[in-house]
């Protein structure tokens, strides 16, 4: 790995991990999560401090269901978006592709990432992977990666498992002992969020969706992060449908 290249991921990490501290209930850490280029610059150019990109929204836009984007177009389409704006981009890298902790680093920082989303699932099962397990390739990923990325670590208890508290603070403190840097309960209830952000003592990061508490709201509630998942690729693509009917009246 190039030294220039850990060295610019240290710095952006840095950046990236100072804004989840020091944040009150009504100032969550709000990121946009976009799926290309010209989406990043639309994010970056009202103000918003960091990007997420969700890994649902960038394989749509490369013409795949989630989780069937190969890692190649995944990595090239984190670039394009990391090359596109002067914030820092955590990128959601699903269960990893299957790569080594330290060639997903690599990867990650060849990218331009200075963050990134690892979640718990089995890529083929889709089922849980056992936490000690999941807690060790977490470690090892901080081991690769130093401080030159921030680590959220992705809880699907709620997704697909057992859908209590308990089951994702088991996770959360596992998750935090490895190193991470942050817990996404993903689709955890919101009304559960402040036991979850209680017990484990690390920044929380909670999914925004349609019709859902708002991101202010979900601080409120317990988080520091907000991020969208691929709702807002979602909503752009409505609007374009829109836009398609109504040049067919």
């Amino acid at each position: 790995m190039a030294g220039a290249e850990v060295e610019a991921g240290a710095g952006g990490a840095k950046a990236l991990l100072a804004l989840h501290h020091g944040r009150d209930a009504a100032d969550p850490l709000v990121l946009p999560g976009p799926w290309d280029a010209a989406s990043a610059r639309v994010f970056a150019d009202a103000g918003f401090p960091a990007l997420a990109t969700p890994s649902a929204g960038v394989s749509a836009s490369l013409g795949y269901e989630d989780g069937e984007a190969p890692a190649d177009e995944m990595f090239a389409a984190i670039r394009r978006i990391t090359r596109a704006v002067d914030v820092p981009v955590s990128a959601d890298v699903e269960a990893g592709y299957g790569l080594a902790p330290e060639e997903l680093v690599e990867r990650l920082l060849e990218a331009g990432a200075v963050g990134c989303n690892l979640e718990d699932s089995e890529p083929g099962s889709r089922g849980l992977v056992e936490p000690r397990r999941q807690a060790d390739r977490l470690a090892a990923v901080r081991a690769a990666a130093g401080d030159a990325l921030v680590v959220n670590a992705r809880i699907d208890t709620f997704l697909r498992g057992d859908r209590t508290t308990g089951a994702a603070v088991e996770r959360g403190l596992l998750y935090a002992a490895a190193g991470a840097d942050c817990v996404y309960p993903i689709l955890a209830p919101p009304a559960l969020l402040a036991e979850i952000a209680e017990a484990v003592p690390l920044p929380l990061n909670a999914l925004c969706r349609p019709g859902g508490p708002s991101p202010r709201e979900l601080a409120f509630l317990g988080a520091t992060r907000v991020t969208f998942g691929g709702g807002l690729q979602q909503q752009a693509l409505e609007a374009v449908r829109d836009m398609a009917t109504g040049m067919r009246l």
